[in-house]
Order: structure tokens, then sequence, then C-alpha cells
């Protein structure tokens, strides 16, 4: 999963450090990590694991749903990430998020955003362990036959 794709690091960090809102999905696990950085004197950034959606109006959506009392955003940067969670901190990918909201001066975002980061580890040994033991996952081959 993590070798076969090529993903622009340099402009993924840009994005980061300058979105107001970054929705970074994981095709396979069919979650996307929600980083909303902005805030106000009452309610900092939001860091939160949410489910897939299926159109950019979606995710606007539910973000006016987790996050009523700000307006919409001027845009929602979209980043898929089909490679191994842990890869985000090996590129130094979590590391920017994490820094960005450290600036922010919410601690509570900070710790929000290491259980996001578990919670998405989680999903991921959950998923590889379903297509290990074949669980909502079809074999392309059948057990006790020939291959060819």
């Amino acid at each position: 999963m993590d070798s076969e794709y090529c993903i622009d690091i340099a402009e993924i960090c840009r994005s980061v450090d300058s979105a107001e809102v970054v929705s970074m999905y994981f095709p396979l696990l069919r979650r996307a990590v929600l980083v909303d950085f902005r805030s106000d004197s009452v309610e900092g950034p939001m860091v939160k694991v949410v489910p897939m959606v299926d159109s950019i109006e979606d995710r606007f959506r539910s973000l006016r749903r987790l996050r009523p009392r700000f307006a919409r955003p001027e845009s929602i940067t979209v980043i898929p990430w089909p490679k191994y969670v842990r890869s985000l901190e090996r590129l130094g990918i979590w590391d920017r998020i994490v820094q960005r909201l450290v600036a922010s001066e919410h601690a509570a975002v900070v710790d929000a955003c290491a259980r996001s980061f578990n919670e998405l580890l989680q999903i991921e040994a959950e998923e590889l362990l379903n297509a290990i033991k074949g669980e909502t996952y079809q074999s392309v081959w059948q057990s006790g036959h020939p291959t060819g």
C-alpha cells in the first residue's frame, strides 16, 4: 500500500501551513481526519476522525454540524492519503499539523490531535486484521484449489 503512490510532500506541507480546513482521507479505511485550524476566544481548532463523505458539499455540511459557531470556510483542502497512517509521521506531515496546532496556543487540541492519530492507527490495524482474516473481504483465490 505504501510504495505505489507518488505524493507531493512539499505541496501537502504548504497546504497544511495555509489552509483553514484540511480533510485528509484514507480510502482503504473509509475515514478522514478533519483538521479545522480556525479558532476564536471561545473555541480552539478541531481535529477529529470522521467517516468519509461522498462529496465536498457533504464535507461542508458535516463541518457545519461539528462547528456551528463558525461560518462556512472559504474552502476545504482535501488530501487523499493512500498510504499507511504511520507514513504521515515518517514523512513529517503529522508533525507539521501538530506544530500548527501548538502555535494556536490551545493545549486541548494538541491532545485531540494525538488521540486522532492513535484512533487512525487503531482503525488501520483492525482493517489489516480483517483483511488477513478475510472478514469484510473476499479472497481472489479459492482455498484448496491449485493455482494455475
